[in-house]
């Protein structure tokens, strides 16, 4: 009599990779991190981003003036995704966040990882959105392909640190309320009545230029990630908007026709839009190089 073989489970995946929900990844992305939402405070309400509110809803709710703020997740959230992630098999995990100058997140999460009983390797990306999920995605590949720790979270870093982002806003008072620009570099972009064009470097967020229009301001984006993508080896690109979908989409067209490369359009995460509000479109251009696993 001839038994039957049960099939083999696949072996679980020795290194597991965790990011935050400010990387913006699109919705259904399969074999990608982890991703572990930060807080919305709406009056005496708390939302998990991208499970409890919408960016679409936060647009409509900042527009109408509500009175909101953010967190980052304490460190017992990470701590019971990196025990969950234990459970299922990993023995090592790769932690990449939003940057440490715009958001404490990356510590709450090395707060969690000094208590694991797991190995886990914090990662301060020093950028966001999509800088942050396109380095966190890249980490995930070569966790998949059976890197080990340190490459995973090096792959991270290098791919981070490619990463430009550029976004026009409608006001700069949302940053200058949230503290994550100075006074004086809010006050010009009011006082002129201009369009600011804002950047993330080393982590922090810029006054890069001043535009009269909205227009002029897309313009300017599809200028400036036309030649990041030039430049770059093996350019991955995405276009955010928050409340502006339309725009988004007719940027992301214009500019996949210009560099024929792939743009994702996606939302600005909920706790970036509260910061930089509605009308604000994003491009961020990141190269993934000529790595192999």
């Amino acid at each position: 009599m001839r038994t039957r073989r049960r099939p083999s489970r696949p072996a679980p995946q020795e290194v597991r990779v965790v990011t935050d929900s400010t990387a913006c990844l699109p919705a259904g992305l399969p074999g990608g991190p982890v991703v572990v939402p930060l807080r919305v405070l709406v009056g005496d309400e708390v939302y998990a981003e991208g499970e409890d509110i919408t960016p679409e809803r936060l647009a409509e709710l900042v527009a109408e003036g509500a009175q909101m703020s953010t967190s980052q997740p304490p460190p017992e959230a990470f701590a019971a995704v990196y025990r969950t992630l234990g459970e299922e098999g990993a023995r090592s995990i790769v932690s990449v966040h939003l940057s440490g100058a715009l958001s404490g997140t990356v510590g709450s999460a090395g707060t969690a990882a000094a208590r694991s009983p797991l190995q886990v390797r914090t990662v301060d990306s020093r950028t966001g959105a999509a800088g942050l999920g396109f380095a966190a995605r890249a980490a995930a590949e070569c966790a998949a392909a059976g890197a080990d720790a340190a490459h995973v979270a090096a792959r991270a870093i290098e791919v981070a640190g490619t990463a430009h982002a550029v976004f026009v806003v409608d006001t700069l008072e949302h940053l200058r309320r949230g503290g994550r620009l100075s006074g004086p570099a809010a006050a010009l972009g009011t006082v002129l009545g201009v369009k600011p064009i804002l950047k993330l470097s080393d982590g922090a967020v810029e006054l890069s230029q001043r535009v009269r229009t909205r227009a002029v301001g897309a313009e300017r984006l599809l200028d400036q990630a036309a030649s990041f993508v030039a430049e770059a080896t093996r350019p991955v690109v995405a276009v955010h908007h928050f409340g502006a979908h339309d725009r988004a989409l007719a940027l992301a067209g214009r500019l996949h026709t210009r560099t024929r490369v792939d743009v994702e359009v996606t939302p600005l995460s909920a706790v970036l839009g509260v910061h930089v509000g509605p009308g604000t479109l994003a491009v961020v251009v990141a190269d993934l190089g000529d790595h192999t696993h």
